[in-house]
C-alpha cells in the first residue's frame, strides 16, 4: 500500500515534470520551511533569483517561475536515482541537467531534496545540490 507521503512525492515530481507553477504550488502548505545550501551571500542575486530560502506556497510558485525563465525551455531533465520514505520524511536522489538562459551554458548537478508531508502537503522543501555547478554556468564570462 502507498503511503500518504509516498503519493504526495509522486504527485509533486509529476507536477514539476508538467512544469505549472500554480498547480506544484498547490501541494506546499501555506506555510513552509524551504531551505537551500547555498552560502547565504549567495542568496538571491539576480542571475539566480530562485536562489533563496522560501515560506509560503506563494513563495514556492515563485521559485518555479524564476527557475522556468532563467532555463532555456525543452533543454532540461531530471533523473530521480531514488526515493526514500519514512513515516512524513521523503528523500530524492537524483541529477538535475539544465542550461542557463543567460549564458547558453549547460550544467549537470546532483542533487538531494528532503521533503515533509503532512495532512497531504510539503511542509518542509530542503534542497542539497552541486551549487558549484549551478553557479559556473550563471557566471558570466571573464
Amino acid at each position: 500500500m502507498t503511503s500518504a507521503t509516498t503519493t504526495v512525492v509522486n504527485d509533486l515530481l509529476t507536477r514539476i515534470g508538467e512544469g505549472d507553477p500554480e498547480r506544484i504550488a498547490e501541494l506546499y502548505a501555506e506555510e513552509s520551511d524551504w531551505r537551500l545550501n547555498w552560502p547565504e551571500d549567495e542568496h538571491g542575486r539576480a542571475s539566480t533569483p530562485w536562489i533563496r530560502h522560501r515560506a509560503t506556497r506563494a513563495d514556492a510558485a515563485a521559485h518555479y517561475r524564476d527557475l522556468g525563465a532563467h532555463h532555456v525551455p525543452g533543454e532540461a531533465a531530471t533523473e530521480i536515482e531514488r526515493i526514500l520514505v519514512d513515516g512524513d520524511d521523503a528523500v530524492i536522489l537524483g541529477e538535475i541537467r539544465q542550461t542557463a538562459r543567460a549564458t547558453g551554458r549547460p550544467y549537470r548537478a546532483r542533487f538531494a531534496l528532503h521533503l515533509t508531508v503532512r495532512d497531504g502537503l510539503v511542509v518542509r522543501h530542503h534542497v542539497y545540490e552541486d551549487s558549484l555547478a549551478v553557479a559556473r554556468a550563471f557566471a558570466p564570462d571573464a
